[in-house]
């Protein structure tokens, strides 16, 4: 269940809000503040990152060793959320700076991930390396390649990191990369 921090107060004006069906035609209840008429929105948060790849066929994979909670010690692909005036790629590329300091060549979005219970679409961008040197910020422990039998499985952070590399190998070994969207329960 999707934890709710509901609207009290108008960020425009201050007044405190009500809670109901707004009466421009919504059929969802909604913060409105019967002051300034604004209607106060609650959207889902995206996460954008890449699956960043190093070697001739991309055989090896950079993972990030975590070093915030949630899920502290564990391995992720470098990812966050977007911020406001950036778009997808942008922030995926930045995000892959920020937490393993790799640069890369931005390829394709690959993976959308929807996480409906917790108000979250994940996007994941296929990218290459250009080099394999990298200067982790302080969100990350450790960034490091690995081939997909040395993937640290039982130590992934996440199940929209573990889905998009389980996609990533699968159309490794078929020489086809198609794009895949998915439903996390």
């Amino acid at each position: 269940m999707l934890p709710r921090f509901p609207v009290n107060h108008c960020r425009v004006c201050g007044t405190q809000v009500q809670h109901r069906v707004p009466d421009d035609g919504d059929t969802r209840v909604r913060a409105v503040c019967p002051a300034c008429h604004t209607i106060h929105y609650e959207n889902p948060l995206n996460v954008v990152g890449t699956v960043p790849v190093w070697g001739e066929t991309g055989e090896r994979v950079l993972l990030c060793k975590r070093n915030i909670e949630p899920r502290l010690g564990k391995w992720t692909l470098p990812a966050g959320f977007m911020e406001l005036g950036e778009t997808t790629a942008e922030g995926a590329a930045r995000e892959t700076d920020e937490e393993a300091g790799a640069q890369i060549e931005m390829g394709p979005l690959y993976t959308l991930l929807n996480v409906a219970r917790v108000g979250q679409v994940h996007m994941y961008y296929r990218a290459r390396l250009l080099s394999d040197q990298f200067d982790p910020g302080h969100e990350t422990q450790e960034a490091r390649l690995f081939t997909e039998d040395q993937i640290p499985w039982d130590d992934i952070a996440f199940r929209t990191v573990r889905e998009t590399l389980l996609c990533y190998f699968a159309d490794r070994r078929s020489g086809h990369f198609g794009f895949h969207t998915l439903d996390i329960a």
